[in-house]
């Protein structure tokens, strides 16, 4: 995994070559009320909760101040984030005095990642009703997050359904 932060930021300076390293990437999380549940009307003994995706990775960390990998860094990062774009920018499309600048501001971090955790608390743990209940709950109440809450329990409830029909037959 490849990353830059500014050269002022003072936190790059506490990593040292091959020392562990810790990345949490997180997703889309809400609140979770319990009176989306249809055990609350059946009886009553139901709490709040928070319902989040995220991963962890895990592995050693490296710091680069050289500029062809820093050239190399930004360039490979900015490809693969303009690439589905109709009219891609390049790092080429800026002038070189000035994409050079900027390359001294930075410097590269890169983690070579020996494992991966993830975690996805989706209200699996609940029932049928109580899950579509939250589903409904969520889009109801709008929000970006919530509404991405509820597409990740939506699709992981399909997949699940789809597992448990498979491994039926």
């Amino acid at each position: 995994m490849i990353a830059h932060m500014a050269l002022a930021n003072p936190h790059w300076r506490t990593l040292a070559d091959d020392a562990p390293a810790l990345i949490v990437v997180t997703g889309p999380q809400a609140y979770v009320s319990p009176s989306w549940y249809a055990a609350k009307a059946e009886h009553g003994r139901v709490v709040p909760t928070w319902n989040y995706t995220r991963v962890e990775l895990r592995g050693t960390v490296r710091v680069h101040r050289d500029a062809s990998w820093l050239r190399a860094a930004v360039t490979r990062l900015t490809d693969l984030h303009e690439q589905p774009r109709a009219e891609p920018w390049a790092v080429t499309d800026a002038p070189e005095p000035f994409v050079e600048g900027q390359l001294r501001g930075i410097v590269g971090i890169e983690i070579a990642v020996t494992s991966v955790e993830a975690k996805a608390k989706l209200s699996q743990n609940r029932s049928a009703a109580d899950q579509a209940g939250v589903i409904a709950g969520m889009r109801a109440e709008g929000g970006a997050e919530p509404r991405a809450v509820a597409d990740a329990m939506s699709a992981h409830s399909s997949s699940t359904s789809a597992h448990d029909t498979a491994s039926t037959r």
